[in-house]
């Protein structure tokens, strides 16, 4: 039960009768009184369990969007209802205006909205429905909280969007200058024409010749349907925060357009994340929502304290098939973490695939390098400048090993990691 605002504005109504009749049994007996006032309108107030309560689906939000949920009450009794509402939920799913005024006659029905602003990644869902109903004088509340399952899926924002336009433009034109078709490694059968001066004599197609009266050749286009696999690290340096932002997040989104990218481009992509084990492993044939996919596969990752183990890692990208392909390892560039766990796997992964490692760079050590106003600061970037070093060491090594590095701040690295994806594609090595 709850009681109202009116019990305590009645019980000071009890000064006049004390100052009538001054004495602490007129106390007593209005105190009595409120009491009895009090406990005839909690038995007089209608039964929470009068109400009627469905919740329709709510779906899927991008991460930092709005969303509404929806809350069907019927009033069942045969008596008029008045009182509050309050659907709760996680703080996470960020509920704004929960609150709501209940006044339902009888076998009415009433659709209370309320909006939601995600703030956090996964399934957020619905603590409970708190229900007031107002007793016939206004002084009690019956209250009650019932579960009424509901929950929103917050999807990976996918911010890096913009840049997919300028890319797919991009993406056109190298196919249109491919439509002069070459002859060479890297590149597959598209059809046959008669022959021309100036065409290699060693695409000259005998058989299809023997079967006419002119020469003909074949033509090439540069192979499709290859493969992109993105390996997300969820370990404990993608907790690392870059600005407001974690590394694991700014990873996904550049995963997320170059998926994109790739799937327009006719590839297909798979996808592997985990850290000590594999946490998501997707599988794609190049379908155009792959990044629906993706970013339903994303949404309940989180980074795990734990260490990356590479060697499990490197086992899924093989399990998903032999054919050569263009691995992205989405982590970050930490020297210590890259040197213990990385590099003994790397062997194995160039010598089958093409690999390319992005990593979020943190601006913040640039702007520590910069400073030398005091000591302190001069301090500050020897250290930063140190940091910069290893990684620029680490780096160089892993570009020895056949590796292709991509380390840049969270907003430059989706680009860039699309851009570096469309040069191999124009230098037909992928």
């Amino acid at each position: 039960m709850a009681i109202t605002g009116r019990v305590p504005l009645l019980l000071l109504l009890g000064v006049v009768a004390v100052a009538l009749r001054p004495s602490q049994g007129t106390v007593w007996l209005w105190v009595l009184a409120v009491a009895l006032l009090v406990g005839a309108d909690l038995l007089l107030a209608p039964s929470t369990s009068a109400l009627s309560m469905v919740r329709p689906p709510v779906g899927t939000v991008r991460l930092g969007h709005p969303a509404e949920t929806r809350l069907l009450v019927v009033n069942e009794s045969g008596r008029r209802v008045r009182g509050r509402l309050r659907d709760a939920w996680q703080p996470t799913a960020g509920a704004s205006g929960n609150r709501h005024r209940l006044a339902l006659d009888a076998g009415d029905r009433a659709v209370l909205r309320t909006p939601l602003l995600p703030r956090r990644r996964g399934d957020l869902r619905a603590v409970g429905v708190t229900v007031r109903l107002r007793g016939p004088l206004g002084l009690a509340y019956r209250q009650r909280t019932r579960v009424v399952e509901g929950a929103v899926r917050s999807l990976p924002p996918f911010e890096s969007r913009k840049h997919l336009p300028s890319r797919l433009a991009r993406l056109r034109d190298l196919d249109g200058r491919a439509a002069v078709r070459v002859r060479g490694q890297g590149t597959e059968f598209d059809s046959l024409r008669e022959y021309v001066r100036g065409d290699d004599v060693r695409s000259i197609d005998w058989r299809a010749s023997a079967r006419n009266r002119n020469v003909v050749v074949r033509t090439w286009q540069p192979e499709r349907d290859r493969r992109v696999v993105l390996v997300l690290d969820t370990s404990r340096t993608s907790a690392g925060r870059v600005g407001d932002v974690p590394r694991l997040d700014s990873a996904m989104d550049a995963a997320l357009l170059l998926a994109a990218l790739a799937a327009r481009a006719g590839d297909r992509i798979d996808f592997v994340a985990g850290d000590r084990r594999v946490r998501s492993l997707l599988r794609s044939a190049g379908a155009r929502d792959v990044a629906a996919n993706l970013q339903e596969a994303m949404a309940d990752l989180e980074p795990e304290i734990a260490e990356a183990a590479w060697g499990q890692l490197a086992g899924a990208v093989t399990g998903l098939g032999r054919q050569r392909a263009l691995v992205v390892l989405l982590t970050p560039l930490e020297p210590a973490a890259v040197e213990e766990g990385l590099l003994p796997v790397l062997p194995a992964l160039t010598r089958h695939h093409r690999v390319v490692l992005a990593s979020v760079r943190d601006p913040a050590l640039e702007e520590l390098a910069a400073g030398h106003a005091s000591l302190d600061e001069v301090y500050d970037a020897a250290a930063a400048e140190q940091a910069i070093g290893r990684r620029r060491w680490t780096a160089d090594l892993l570009r020895a090993l056949g590796v292709d590095v991509i380390d840049a701040d969270a907003e430059r690295l989706p680009p860039a990691l699309a851009d570096h994806y469309l040069a191999l594609k124009a230098r037909r090595l992928l």
